[in-house]
């Protein structure tokens, strides 16, 4: 079945569709993941947005339900080049376009992403129409995407933050690393079936963890360095949370403008010089109003897990992950606040540190899911931070 790519600007992709059928609307950005699609689909922070991911073949490994980073998949759209006829995985349990029909998701195979690419790199991020729909042209498709909302000015964390508070894995199964080592060696959990984990290291600190649209992942490895997590919606107010008496408080990552998230800033606000705080990715920008800064809109954003960043005050240079659309206006920023990291493709902000409080945020994602785990060592930073709070 014929599908269409329509872009605000008058450029139009044509292919072949997959997944559900349909029209939808969004703001398509571009992901230089070369595996972890599943990961990307489930990632609530592309709520509002379709993906086209660069590398050309996609689905060649299914679908596993493991692997989900949040109870569904949040992309409108998804843009590949070609999708793999065989699942070739042992973990797979269906593929990729039978998923994308189960969550009624519209994808598109066969369009030139390449191309897409470099108009998005040149132009920038905009908004889109992709249907399968006969009866729309490429004409239509082209005013639909004119006719949609895009991301500026909206908030997203309000659909994709949990209902109520709840505490991340009481049974400790959730978090375990997988492992291939065998044997009865000291910290190697052999269950029933056959899986082997590492055992989890003791509970150091009790963290209160803002849902602004927060990845599994990220829990597991907050557990992981020794934390016991209890996620809280994104609304929260500080009381609330100060109730729970926490050594210290996490920000998640999300989907969204950080602009139009006034009721955050000043949770947040309220929050600083109360507890030891770190933020990613949107938790980061949302410290960035909270401290008195601004952000901006990138041209076409971060996404993808080749990021590099040099950390300043070490000189290191790690290649990241990451995904997001803003980044902080350093000229905005106070005396007291401190850049750490500073991306080396466009030199924009990448970490922040207060220099009065124990607050710090990252623009990237220490978890890595998909990516490399070069950043892992932000979770014992934190750990740091809370003990010398203390």
């Amino acid at each position: 079945m014929r599908a269409i790519l329509a872009l605000e600007d008058g450029r139009f992709f044509e292919g072949e569709s997959f997944g559900a059928t349909g029209t939808t609307l969004g703001e398509v950005v571009f992901n230089t993941s070369m595996t972890g699609y599943q990961e990307v689909l489930t990632d609530p922070s592309y709520r509002g947005q379709m993906v086209a991911m660069t590398y050309p073949l996609i689905g060649n490994y299914g679908i596993t339900p493991v692997d989900d980073e949040s109870s569904q998949p949040h992309v409108r759209g998804f843009i590949i080049e070609e999708l793999s006829p065989l699942t070739s995985s042992w973990r797979s349990q269906i593929s990729l376009g039978e998923y994308l029909s189960k969550w009624n998701i519209p994808g598109i195979q066969g369009i030139d992403t390449r191309a897409l690419t470099r108009h998005l790199r040149e132009k920038g991020a905009m908004k889109c129409c992709l249907s399968t729909d006969p009866a729309v042209s490429n004409d239509k498709a082209v005013e639909l995407a004119q006719s949609g909302s895009g991301v500026t000015g909206m908030d997203f964390v309000r659909e994709v933050t949990t209902a109520q508070p709840f505490s991340w894995d009481p049974a400790e199964k959730l978090s375990r690393k997988w492992t291939i080592v065998k044997g009865d060696g000291t910290g190697i959990i052999r269950e029933a079936d056959g899986e082997i984990y590492e055992a989890l290291q003791p509970v150091r600190h009790k963290v209160v963890a803002y849902d602004f649209g927060i990845k599994l992942n990220i829990l597991r490895q907050l557990r992981q360095a020794g934390f016991q997590v209890t996620v809280v919606p994104a609304a929260t107010s500080a009381a609330e949370v100060l109730a729970l008496n926490p050594d210290g408080i996490f920000l998640s990552n999300g989907p969204g403008d950080p602009a139009a998230l006034d009721y955050i800033h000043t949770i947040v606000k309220d929050l600083m010089g109360r507890k030891p705080i770190f933020g990613i990715c949107l938790g980061h920008q949302v410290l960035t109003y909270a401290v008195g800064g601004k952000t901006f809109k990138l041209k076409f954003g971060h996404h993808g897990g080749n990021q590099p960043v040099k950390d300043l005050e070490t000189g290191k240079v790690a290649i990241t992950s990451q995904n997001h659309n803003y980044a902080t206006d350093p000229d905005t920023l106070p005396s007291n606040v401190k850049v750490t990291h500073v991306n080396l493709n466009d030199g924009t902000v990448e970490g922040l540190r207060h220099l009065e409080m124990p607050i710090f945020s990252v623009q990237y994602h220490p978890e890595a899911a998909p990516g490399p785990h070069d950043a892992n060592y932000f979770f014992d930073e934190f750990s740091k931070l809370i003990e010398e709070s203390r």
